[in-house]
C-alpha cells in the first residue's frame, strides 16, 4: 500500500503494520510524547492531534491517518523553540507531578484553546470536568492542572542562596511539557527483542508439564523461558535495605502457581505479536491443587497450605497456617483496663485491595554495554522502579554477578506510589537477557498491571477501645488481619507498621495488639502510599469518633485530650522504636486548623434542599522514614565551567526530590538553581541510595544532599583562601565567584587553579546519612459533605487538610503532594476496588472498569501547613508523600456518619452501598417506606 502521513510537519511513509495502532506507528518513529498508559482510551496519555483534531491514538488506527496531518506534543511549540501558549502555562503553574500525563492534557486543552471563539467552540473550556472526562491524573489532585487551564502562576526564580521555602519549578519542566523527558521506554535500543508472559489461568496448581515445540516454531520466537531455565534460588519481589525483613517465597519461575496470574512462562521474539502467539502456543497440564481466599478460613488447619514445602531460611512466621507473619503484644492489662471504663465501643472494619494505577506501567529493559575499561560487557537495565541500587544488588544474588557487572537506571519514573518498591520485571528480563546476550524488553498492559503487579493489603480490623465519662482513654486492643495475597512482599512489615503509629498516637495504659498477615491465593498485596496506616487508621479514628458520641463529648476535644504531646514516648504493644521521636510538633496546630474551617464553614448552605449534612474529621501520625536504615549517598562537585552538579540515587518520580535536592544545594552554595545540575537514579552515580520509598527522598537522600553541600561550601572556602593568601573566614561564596576580601575569584578560575595543581578533589564533597534517627509527622483532614437520601449521591461541599510537614521547602510542591495523596484516597474511599471472584482472579482488569478519580470527582482542598521546625530533617523538613493520605478515609466516614447516622465499616462507601444503607436504616428506625421511594 501506499501511505502517506505529516507528523510534526515531517513526512512518513512506512505502512503501519496491520491492525497496528496510531500510538505505537508514532512511538516507533521517535515520538516518545505519545504515552501507553491504557490501551483502551481510558486515560488520555496518549492525545495526539489529526488535522487539529484530538483522538486517543491507542484507539485510533494508524491506517486511518493516511493523508492526514498529525501532531502530538512535541510539535506543539514553534520551529524556533518558542512555547506554545499553553505549555507554558503547564510550566508557570506545575500543572504536573511525574508528568506522564502531561502531554495527554495539554494536547486536550491546546485544542480547546484553537476551537475557542470558533463555530466549534461548545464552551468546555469553561467546563473542565467535561473538557477532562477523558483524561486521568494519578498524581495532582487536579487543581495544578486547573489552574494550569486558568493561568495561575505558582513558580518562582529566588535570588542566589534564598531558593528553600520557595516555590521553585521542577527542573525538568521544560522537558515534561515538550514531551522530552525521557522515561522508561522512551529510548531506542537496536536488535531489541520483546518478551511476553504466559500467566496461570489456575488459583492454585503444581505443573506437572511444559511443552514449547510448537511456541518456538512461531516466526521470530528466539527462546521460550520456563520454570527449567531459572535460577531455584527463592527472594522476595519485595525491596528493603535489610531482605530479611520479607520472607524469601518467590521463584523467577515456579513449579507451583499460586494466584490466578502467575506467570508461568516466557516468550523473547522479534516482536510483541510473535511473542504473545508463542505464548498461546505452549501446551502446560497442571494438577490443580485447592485454593483458599479468605484469610481468615486460611489460617484454618484445614486449609491448604500455600507455602508449606518452605523451610525455615524462608523466614515465614507459621507456613503451615499461611501466616507470613504475626505480632502480638501487651501494655499493661487490657481486661482491667476495660473494667475502669465507663464506654466500650467494639466493631469490625475492613478495607479493600486497592491499585497502585501509575500511569506507566511495570516494565524494563536490558542490554549490553561495552565496560569503561574496554575489557568486555556488563548489563543494563532500565527500569520503572524506585529502588534501582537494591534492585541491582537483588539481580546480582540471583544470578550470581558481580555488582560492577550490572547497572541499573531509572529514568523519569511514571508514579510509583509504593508500587515500583518491587522486582517484578527485571528478574525475568535479565534472565533472557543473560540467556541470549540480546537486548530484551518487557513492558506489562494495563491489564496485567491490575493481575500480575500488586495491590493495596485488603484488612479486616477488629477494635475494641474503652474510656472514662470524662473522655480518658483506658484500654484499646485491636485483631488486625492483612491479606498479602499469594507471596509475602512486603506482607509482614506492613502488617507490623499498621499498628505502629496508629496506636501510639493516642495515649492510654493499656493496649493489646495481635496482627496476620496471611496468605491466600489472590493477587499478592504489596508495598502502598500509608504502608499499612491508612487502613488502621480507618478504623481507630472511626471508633474514636463513636466514642465521642457515646461520650457526648466534641471530637475534636475528645482527640485532643488523648493525644500523644510534644517530648513523649510513643508506645505501642509492637514496642517502643529507639531511634524514632517527636522532633517537632504540629498535632495541636492541625486540630486547631480543623476547629476553625468548623467554626468559619459555611458550605452547608450550598446543599441542595432536602440533602443531609455532616461534617467529620480524621488525624493521623507517620514515622518520616522506615525502621532499620535507609542510606543515602550524595557527592556534590564545581564543574569546569564554574556550575554544580549533584550525584545522588534517589529516582524522581513525581515526588518533586530532584527540586529540593537543588533547593538545598543552592542554599548551601549560595547559587541559583540554573547554575547546578543534578544526576540520579543511576547506579554509577553514587556508592549507594536505598531508595525512594517511606518518603525518604526529602529527609533522607536530601539530608546526604545537605551533608555533601555543606562540606563542598567549606572546601571551597578554604581552597579560595589558599589561592588567595586571604584568611577563610574572609572568602564569602557568590553565585558564580568567591569574594576573598575584595578579590573575587570567579567559580571556573577557582577550578582551573584547582585543575593545575591537581586538586581536583577538593572541589568535591560527598554526604551519607543513615536515616536515624526518625521523626514524626502529622495531618487532619476535615470534610463537610451533603448526601442525597434519595439517590445515595455524595458531595462534597468542603475538604480542609492540615499537614505538619516541618520546614516547607516548596509550598507548591508540598501542596502538590497534599492534594495528590488526599485525591488518591478519596478514591479508595468512595470508589476504588480490585475486585476477585471466588477463584481469586481478578475481574476489574481496566480503567473502565475499576473507576480512578477524574477531574469532576475531586474538590479543591484547601491545604494548610503548620509552623514546625524538626530538629532532625534536613533544614528542619519532614516528610509528607504518604502521610496526607492516611486520614481521608476516616474523616470522610465520620461525615457520612454524621450525616446520615449511619456508620459504615467498610470501603469503599459507593453510591449503591450508602443508597442501600440509607433505605434500610429508614426501615429500621421508623418502619416507614424506604428513603427516596
Amino acid at each position: 500500500m501506499s501511505f502517506h502521513i505529516q507528523v510534526n510537519d515531517q513526512p512518513f511513509d512506512a505502512d503501519p503494520r496491520a491492525g497496528q495502532c496510531l500510538r505505537t506507528y508514532l512511538r516507533e518513529r521517535g515520538w516518545f510524547g505519545v504515552k501507553k498508559g491504557c490501551d483502551a482510551g481510558d486515560c488520555g496519555a496518549c492525545t495526539v492531534h489529526v488535522d487539529g483534531e484530538p483522538v486517543h491514538s491507542c484507539l485510533y488506527p494508524a491506517v486511518r491517518a493516511e493523508g492526514r496531518s498529525v501532531t502530538t506534543v512535541e510539535g506543539l511549540a514553534s520551529p524556533e523553540g518558542e512555547l506554545h501558549p499553553v505549555q507554558q502555562k503547564f510550566l508557570d503553574a506545575q500543572g504536573f507531578q511525574c508528568g506522564f500525563c502531561t502531554a495527554g492534557f495539554l494536547m486536550t486543552t491546546a485544542a480547546l484553546e484553537a476551537e475557542k471563539g470558533t463555530a466549534h467552540d461548545d464552551g468546555k473550556l469553561d467546563d473542565l470536568p467535561r473538557a477532562f472526562k477523558g483524561n486521568i491524573c494519578r498524581c495532582t489532585g487536579y487543581r495544578a492542572i486547573k489552574d494550569a487551564v486558568c493561568g495561575v502562576k505558582h513558580t518562582e526564580r529566588p535570588c542566589a542562596g534564598k531558593a528553600v521555602g520557595k516555590s521553585l519549578g521542577a527542573p525538568a519542566g521544560p522537558q515534561v511539557v515538550t514531551g522530552t523527558a525521557r522515561y522508561t521506554f522512551d529510548i531506542e535500543v537496536p536488535g531489541l527483542l520483546h518478551m511476553k508472559l504466559l500467566r496461570s489461568p489456575h488459583p492454585h496448581a503444581r505443573i506437572l508439564a511444559i511443552d514449547t515445540a510448537a511456541a518456538l516454531r512461531v516466526p521470530g520466537v528466539h527462546a521460550v523461558l520456563t520454570h527449567e531455565d531459572a535460577p531455584e534460588r527463592l527472594y522476595s519481589s519485595a525491596r528493603h535495605e535489610h531482605p530479611t525483613e520479607d520472607p524469601d517465597d518467590t521463584r523467577v519461575l515456579d513449579t507451583t502457581v499460586r494466584y490466578v496470574g502467575q506467570r508461568v512462562a516466557a516468550v523473547v521474539a522479534d516482536s510483541e505479536q510473535a511473542a504473545e502467539e508463542g505464548c498461546r502456543r505452549i501446551e502446560v497440564t497442571y494438577e490443580e491443587l485447592p485454593h483458599v481466599i479468605d484469610p481468615e478460613a486460611a489460617m484454618l488447619p484445614s486449609a491448604p497450605a500455600l507455602h508449606g514445602d518452605k523451610g525455615p531460611d524462608a523466614r515465614i512466621a507459621r507456613a503451615e497456617n499461611n501466616v507470613a507473619g504475626e505480632v502480638h503484644g501487651e501494655i499493661g492489662d487490657v481486661e482491667e483496663g476495660f473494667a475502669e471504663a465507663d464506654v466500650i465501643y467494639e466493631e469490625t472494619f475492613q478495607t479493600q485491595r486497592v491499585q497502585h494505577a501509575s500511569l506507566e506501567t511495570h516494565g524494563c529493559v536490558a542490554y549490553f554495554e561495552p565496560k569503561e575499561d574496554g575489557t568486555g560487557e556488563r548489563l543494563t537495565v532500565r527500569s520503572s522502579t524506585q529502588t534501582p541500587f537494591l534492585t541491582r544488588r537483588a539481580l546480582c544474588a540471583l544470578y550470581d554477578l558481580p555488582e560492577d557487572e550490572v547497572r541499573v537506571i531509572a529514568g523519569r519514573v511514571g508514579g510509583g506510589f509504593g508500587g515500583k518498591q518491587e522486582m517484578l520485571t527485571e528478574d525475568i528480563v535479565t534472565l533472557a537477557a543473560l540467556k541470549l546476550r540480546r537486548p530484551v524488553k518487557l513492558e506489562y498492559t494495563r491489564a496485567e498491571q491490575f493481575y500480575g503487579a500488586t495491590t493495596r493489603h485488603p484488612f479486616k480490623v477488629a477494635i475494641k477501645m474503652g474510656a472514662r465519662q470524662d473522655g480518658t482513654l483506658t484500654a484499646f486492643h485491636f485483631r488486625v488481619v492483612s491479606n498479602t495475597g499469594a507471596y509475602g512482599n512486603h506482607g509482614p512489615a506492613v502488617m507490623f507498621h499498621s499498628v505502629g503509629e496508629s496506636m501510639a498516637v493516642y495515649r492510654a495504659p493499656h493496649k493489646k495488639v495481635d496482627a496476620y498477615s496471611v496468605y491466600t491465593n489472590c493477587v499478592p498485596a504489596g508495598a502502598f502510599r500509608g504502608y499499612g496506616l491508612g487502613q488502621v487508621t480507618f478504623a481507630v479514628e472511626s471508633v474514636m469518633d463513636e466514642l465521642a458520641r457515646r461520650l457526648d463529648l466534641d471530637p475534636l476535644a475528645f482527640r485532643e485530650k488523648n493525644i500523644i504531646g510534644p517530648g513523649e514516648h510513643m508506645l505501642s504493644p509492637i514496642g517502643e522504636e529507639e531511634d524514632l521521636h517527636i522532633a517537632s510538633y504540629g498535632l495541636d496546630q492541625c486540630l486547631s486548623v480543623v476547629r476553625t474551617a468548623m467554626a468559619e464553614d459555611t458550605s452547608a448552605e450550598q446543599a441542595p434542599e432536602g440533602w443531609l449534612i455532616g461534617q467529620g474529621t480524621g488525624m493521623a501520625m507517620i514515622a518520616t522514614g522506615p525502621p532499620g536504615g535507609h542510606y543515602a549517598d550524595a557527592r556534590v562537585s564545581l564543574l569546569q565551567g564554574g556550575t554544580y552538579d549533584i550525584a545522588v540515587g534517589t529516582a524522581e518520580f513525581g515526588n518533586g526530590t530532584t527540586t529540593v535536592h537543588k533547593q538545598i544545594t543552592a542554599g548551601a552554595l549560595n547559587t541559583t538553581e540554573d547554575r547546578i545540575a543534578i544526576r540520579q537514579s543511576d547506579t554509577d552515580v553514587v556508592r549507594h541510595d536505598t531508595g525512594a520509598f517511606g518518603s525518604a527522598g526529602t529527609v533522607v537522600a536530601g539530608k546526604a544532599v545537605l551533608l555533601a553541600a555543606a562540606a563542598l561550601a567549606e572546601r571551597l572556602q578554604t581552597f579560595a583562601a589558599r589561592h588567595t593568601g586571604v584568611a577563610r573566614h574572609l572568602c564569602k561564596i557568590g553565585a558564580e565567584a568567591i569574594d576573598c576580601a575584595g578579590r573575587v575569584v570567579t567559580l571556573k578560575e577557582l577550578y582551573e587553579a584547582a585543575h593545575a595543581a591537581g586538586a581536583e578533589e577538593e572541589l568535591a564533597a560527598d554526604g551519607h546519612w543513615g536515616g536515624s534517627p526518625r521523626s514524626v509527622a502529622f495531618n487532619a483532614q476535615w470534610f463537610r459533605i451533603a448526601v442525597d437520601p434519595g439517590t445515595g449521591e455524595i458531595r462534597i461541599l468542603r475538604s480542609v487538610h492540615a499537614a505538619d510537614a516541618g520546614k516547607v521547602m516548596n509550598p507548591m510542591q508540598c501542596r502538590g503532594q497534599v492534594e495528590g495523596g488526599v485525591a488518591q484516597a478519596l478514591g479508595a474511599t468512595l470508589f476504588e476496588t480490585v475486585r476477585v471472584d471466588e477463584r481469586g482472579e481478578v475481574t476489574t482488569a481496566a480503567f473502565r472498569r475499576y473507576r480512578l478519580p477524574q477531574y469532576a470527582d475531586i474538590p479543591r482542598t484547601e491545604v494548610h501547613f503548620m509552623e514546625t521546625t524538626d530538629a532532625i530533617g534536613p533544614l528542619g523538613a519532614k516528610s509528607m508523600s504518604e502521610s496526607p493520605f492516611n486520614p481521608v478515609a476516616p474523616a470522610f466516614a465520620n461525615a457520612l456518619r454524621d450525616a446520615t447516622g449511619i456508620r459504615f465499616t467498610e470501603l469503599p462507601v459507593t453510591r449503591d452501598r450508602v443508597w442501600l444503607a440509607l433505605n434500610q436504616y429508614a426501615q429500621a428506625t421508623a418502619g416507614s417506606p424506604a428513603l427516596g421511594a
